[in-house]
């Protein structure tokens, strides 16, 4: 008697690969998904996941290779066709229509007709209810989807798909911009999802959520598959150590710096609206972190300094003089450089190479007499590509077709071009993996060591107390706390962040207080 076979795997990509111009993006990978699992693509940006699943989105095909869905050969030649074979992709650029309804966004290319063939806006809501209901999100189906929180906006994708009875979701970096209820609510709705016998393919570079999702885990290196494991037969470190091809050192570099003067300090500064009154000092050579809760007024407050907000209370000083930051370009000639919290939106040039997106704000010492000296703009470009490891096919390549982290360094190289003085950084690391985070902690201890005063923001808390030499606590707008990078403790810090204690009235914290509260946190 012939033993069992197994059934087919839910989808089986075999042996695909597929090259861009300039670029071997994935090299003979060979993966497969189960029903009712959730299987984690790991890698560092520019691994190849994201090629992979455009492919499964029918946004690109392979070079070579086969997919197969239920042990049937297919091809995915549009997003359509992706659709009709059960395929959902939830992209980290969110696929909405901002300016339609829950219920129209919803409804989008299956619109319900009346007899007479209007549209029966009617039946819309009541199957967006029904939709909404389905996966647990409490939204009303009227809103305009643009004015819903990302995490809401993830929901309403979802829900989308869950109706359209797909059998394979794809969630890349789920979690990256939601906040901690919506982050737990996305979670429980994977696990439930799972249940349904759904199968998910997850990419995220947040270990702790592989680690309470995953059944298994592949990992991605420089376009090639290394392996596949049971989630239970491995270790975060060792999915580390895979995806960099390396053992990382300690992941946080954080060597203590010798401050040294005050370089920028502001006095009762405020936007008369979200920020202020906050008094803060910057000193060469110092990486202060700013912690909070969001919403806090982290970002105005960067914002504020940059001059992309208009202070409305307050001063700015430079070196003990007060300044007048009416426009970025003020504060760029005071040497005051920003990384926004989104480089894509805010920071980059996307259609443009590496080399214009590096030079861009320096070019008027990279010429004479208004004429561009391209010698020393190639120099230059070279110097920042090598020293930052930014990894690209040639200083021409359009920096939209690089990966996450790579950008976000290509974004860092422009400010370290101009050597500014005072260097804001707003979630440094988001949407980048540990590689590439491990290489710009380097380069924000490199620019600190150089004698640049460094305000990073960031949401990850141990990153915060990994690399800070001080750290800044904002509530509502206000300095709520202030310690040393041997006295904060994340319970500390969320004390204040939460206001169970501080008074988010003052800059810092008096020495007892802030004493007192630290013993509490560590006692927790």
């Amino acid at each position: 008697m012939n033993a069992p076979t197994s059934p087919p795997p839910l989808l089986r990509m075999a042996r695909v690969s597929k090259s861009f111009p300039g670029v071997k993006a994935l090299t003979d990978v060979t993966f497969d998904l189960r029903p009712g699992e959730v299987h984690a693509l790991m890698g560092e940006n520019g691994a190849g996941k994201s090629t992979l699943i455009k492919m499964l989105a029918g946004i690109h095909t392979p070079d070579e290779g086969s997919i197969e869905i239920d042990g049937r050969p297919v091809t995915i030649d549009s997003p359509n066709r992706s659709a009709e074979l059960g395929i959902a992709v939830i992209h980290q650029e969110l696929n909405t229509a901002p300016n339609m309804t829950v219920a129209q966004n919803l409804a989008l290319g299956q619109e319900p007709r009346t007899a007479w063939g209007t549209l029966d806006r009617a039946r819309m809501r009541r199957d967006a209810e029904a939709k909404l209901r389905r996966i647990g999100a409490d939204v009303s189906p009227d809103t305009v989807i643009g004015r819903l929180s990302v995490g809401m906006q993830q929901m309403v994708e979802i829900a989308r798909a869950v109706a359209q009875q797909a059998r394979i979701l794809v969630l890349d970096e789920p979690t990256a911009a939601l906040s901690e209820a919506e982050a737990q609510r996305l979670l429980e709705l994977v696990e439930e999802l799972r249940e349904s016998g759904m199968g998910l393919i997850y990419i995220s570079h947040r270990m702790e959520e592989v680690y309470r999702l995953a059944d298994r885990v592949s990992v991605f290196r420089d376009g090639h598959w290394i392996d596949t494991s049971d989630r239970a037969d491995t270790t975060p470190e060792s999915i580390v150590t895979r995806m960099v091809g390396r053992q990382l050192d300690d992941l946080y570099v954080h060597e203590p710096h010798e401050p040294g003067d005050v370089v920028l300090e502001t006095r009762g500064l405020g936007d008369g609206a979200q920020v202020g009154p906050v008094d803060v000092r910057l000193r060469a050579g110092e990486v202060v972190g700013v912690a909070g809760l969001i919403g806090a007024g982290r970002t105005e407050f960067a914002r504020l300094l940059f001059g992309a907000e208009r202070a409305r209370a307050g001063e700015i000083r430079m070196a003990g003089e007060p300044v007048r930051i009416r426009n970025p370009l003020d504060a760029v000639k005071l040497g005051i450089g920003l990384v926004p919290e989104s480089r894509k939106e805010q920071a980059l040039f996307l259609d443009l190479a590496v080399r214009e997106n590096i030079t861009v704000s320096g070019l008027g010492a990279l010429s004479d007499l208004g004429v561009l000296r391209f010698g020393r703009i190639a120099e230059l470009v070279r110097r920042q590509v090598e020293s930052l490891n930014v990894r690209c096919s040639s200083p021409q390549q359009h920096v939209r077709n690089l990966s996450g982290g790579n950008q976000q360094k290509v974004v860092l190289a422009r400010w370290l071009a101009v050597q500014p003085r005072v260097l804001l950084l707003d979630e440094p690391t988001r949407g980048v993996d540990i590689g590439a985070k491990h290489e710009i902690y380097k380069i924000i201890d490199r620019l600190a060591k150089e004698g640049v005063a460094v305000l990073m923001i960031s949401s990850d808390l141990p990153e915060v107390l990994g690399i800070s030499d001080r750290i800044l606590v904002m509530r509502n707008g206000r300095l709520a706390g202030e310690f040393d990078h041997d006295e904060a403790t994340e319970e500390t810090v969320m004390l204040y962040a939460t206001g169970v204690a501080g008074d988010g009235e003052t800059d810092g914290v008096p020495d007892g207080r802030r004493a007192a509260v630290t013993k509490q946190g560590e006692a927790q």
